[in-house]
């Protein structure tokens, strides 16, 4: 399973913080930002479970950013 999110994140200091509180909060979980995106994509992988978006945005507002899912354009 696979999300991808749009957020705010611009600084590779706050992305790698938040890449490790995602680590820790959600395990299974394997999280990475591309801040070279004009989006500053968010993507989440789960190999074995399925991804909640709501917990992770509302992580990521905790921590003082914004975050949506990207829909699925296919």
């Amino acid at each position: 399973m696979v999300e991808v999110f749009r957020t705010n994140v611009k600084a590779r200091r706050h992305a790698r913080r938040l890449v490790a509180q995602i680590h820790q909060n959600f395990q299974g979980y394997r999280a990475n930002f591309d801040l070279e995106d004009c989006d500053q994509i968010l993507r989440v992988e789960s190999p074995e479970e399925r991804i909640q978006p709501g917990s992770l945005i509302q992580l990521l507002q905790e921590a003082g950013f914004q975050a949506e899912v990207l829909p699925d354009d296919f």
